[in-house]
């Protein structure tokens, strides 16, 4: 199995937003790209996740980067995510895993890779959130 290093190209994927259009990895060729995989909306830890991207948002888009998160959830339950904690990035539908076995076999084992990397971060901001609130 190849991995990815930093700057190589990533494997195309095909899906659909939480409005029902087409995505592709094509549709971002070029971009700098956070892809967040999550397992379901609406769990306290996806919820966790996905809020700290939002809050974060502005950050990573005034660095270029785009975000996207992909979980097997339906469009209807995507929209209800969305709304409830004002995401303004989009949910793409993984409802076969085809999206995530795709970009995760590729990732899994590499350390480095900007998946691990990015869950390594998203984790130890969680942490120092909570610590905080602790005190």
């Amino acid at each position: 199995m190849k991995h990815l290093k930093v700057g190589d190209k990533a494997p195309d994927f095909n899906t659909t937003d939480q409005n029902g259009e087409a995505i592709s990895f094509g549709d971002f060729a070029g971009s700098k790209l956070v892809i967040y995989f999550y397992p379901k909306d609406s769990t306290p830890g996806c919820t966790t996740q996905a809020c700290n991207l939002r809050d974060n948002y502005e950050m990573l888009l005034s660095k270029g980067y785009k975000v996207l998160g992909v979980s097997a959830d339906s469009a209807k339950s995507h929209l209800k995510f969305i709304e409830k904690h004002e995401l303004p990035f989009p949910l793409l539908m993984d409802e076969d895993n085809t999206t995530y076995t795709t970009v995760e076999d590729i990732f899994e084992s590499d350390t480095s890779s900007p998946i691990t990397m990015l869950r390594r971060y998203m984790a130890e901001k969680q942490l120092k959130k909570q610590k905080e609130l602790e005190k």
